[in-house]
Parts: C-alpha cells; structure tokens; sequence
C-alpha cells in the first residue's frame, strides 16, 4: 500500500513538473509598454518586403524580453533586407556591416539578441520542413522604433526572427509566400 502511495505521488509531481516545462514553453510575451507613432518624412519609409510604416496617432506594444529560449523555441519568421538602402535600416548591430540577400543571416526580437549576447553566432532554424543554420547579425528592436534608425517602422513583436532571402529560399519556401512564417530555433 505505501508502495503504491509513494508511486502516485511520484507520478503526479512528475506531471506538474511536464506541465509546468510546456507552459514554460507556451509563454506568449508580455507587452513592456508602448510608443506613439509619427508619420516618417515623405518618401523615408522603405517597405520592401512588405514593411509597415509607421502611421501619425497609433500606439505600439514595445517589449524588453522574449520567451523562453529552449531546443525548439516558436517564433516568426519576417523578410528584412540586410543591405544598404534595404528595409532593414542601418548597418548591422553585430558587425556594423551591410549583408547581402544572399547571404544566410538573421535579426532576432531584442529579448533573444540579449544584448549583443548572440552576435554573430549561428542559429537552426525549421520551418517549412526543412532546416538551415543562419547567422545572427542584427537585432529586431522590441523596445523602440518610428524613427530614421528604425527605417521609421514600428517595433518589432517579441518572437520575431527578421530572415535574408537566402535563409526564405534555403528552408524552400516559395517567393509568393515569403513574408510570415512559424518556425522553431535553437541555438547551433
């Protein structure tokens, strides 16, 4: 009898233990803030890859933290130019660097670029069922946005990873549906 006792009480906090592991998981972001939008000056605002501009009078969540980063973190994945006079802005955070669409790198949410933490390591990404290792070069900013620095769009959402083309043709995607994708990742 107390065999079986000790036996259900292991299995139950075995369960709360997995349950709290994949709520953990589940987390969603909570909003940090907001900001107020400004209309950019005519003509400044680049909406390659379908980039939202900022608009006069709308308020924006902003975000300081990600969720969780485990072997199979959920995220989105955005198109961003990375190259001069592209939608991405300015040069990259990591290396002060333009990078061309052809090559395999990313911008991640400010909560998982932790500071410059993962600068110019690699990441898996899966999506689309397929894989491709990217390299982190920039930060999607959660925490500001709507001006000259930020190609005058809006913060980034909490879970975003701002993908080149090359990483869109890599995971075989076609071009027509290039733009928002769910994916997981993990550190390489």
């Amino acid at each position: 009898m107390k065999k079986q006792v000790f036996l259900s009480v292991l299995v139950v906090c075995f369960l709360f233990l997995v349950i709290d592991c994949l709520s953990d998981e589940a987390q969603t972001c909570t909003q940090s803030g907001t900001m107020s939008g400004e209309n950019p000056p005519p003509g400044e605002c680049n909406q390659e890859n379908n980039s939202n501009c900022c608009k006069e009078g709308e308020t924006y969540p902003t975000y300081d933290y990600s969720p969780p980063v485990s072997g199979s973190t959920n995220a989105k994945l955005t198109l961003n130019g990375f190259g001069k006079n592209q939608d991405g802005g300015h040069e990259s955070k990591c290396d002060e660097e333009y990078h061309t669409k052809d090559e395999l790198v990313v911008a991640l949410s400010t909560g998982w670029f932790d500071k410059k933490a993962r600068c110019l390591t690699y990441i898996n990404i899966n999506g689309n069922e397929n894989s491709v290792k990217a390299k982190v070069v920039d930060e999607c900013d959660s925490t500001m946005g709507c001006d000259e620095q930020h190609a005058y769009q809006p913060p980034c959402d909490c879970n975003i990873v701002d993908a080149s083309e090359a990483v869109w043709k890599a995971l075989g995607v076609p071009e027509d549906n290039w733009g928002g994708l769910d994916i997981t990742w993990s550190d390489a």
